[in-house]
């Protein structure tokens, strides 16, 4: 190997995640439901609409903004997709929780006190709420996707 070549910055080969496919009955139900209660608002400038069969969300930062899409993504975007009849949701058993539905993905959210009472306000189905290293809030979304947040 050339010199010059050893000195070049690699990039990992993975730098982060940019979305999660969400299957839900009405895609734009969904979109008001991640909006109201995680924050997630729709990515592009196309009309959402009743009927609308896809959706991007994205989480906006601190100035409102949208996230441009990148080499990294912090927080994935949420890609609603309406499912078929034989549907599929975002979970799957584990013998350690003894057989119990377990959520596929886990926000991390450093107000979760805040986001838990947004939940209660809402109607949130919650699953659960346990302290492991930090607050844990398991809930699932009107669809029965199921979804963790976390305090570190």
């Amino acid at each position: 190997m050339q010199a010059n070549e050893e000195s070049k910055e690699r990039l990992e080969d993975i730098t982060g995640v940019t979305c999660i496919y969400v299957p839900v009955n009405d895609v734009y139900e969904s979109i008001q439901w991640y909006e109201r209660n995680l924050g997630y608002r729709p990515a592009s400038a196309d009309s959402i609409y009743p009927g609308i069969t896809t959706a991007v969300l994205n989480v906006p930062d601190q100035n409102g903004k949208l996230p441009t899409p990148g080499l990294r993504q912090v927080v994935p975007a949420l890609f609603l997709r309406q499912s078929d009849e034989a549907g599929g949701r975002l979970r799957f058993s584990w013998s350690l929780d003894e057989g119990r539905p377990h959520a596929i993905a886990c926000f991390i959210s450093p107000r979760i006190e805040e986001l838990l009472e947004r939940f209660k306000a809402n109607g949130v189905n919650i699953i659960g709420q346990r302290v492991t290293s930090g607050p844990n809030i398991t809930f699932a979304d009107p669809d029965g996707n199921l979804w963790e947040a976390w305090r570190p």
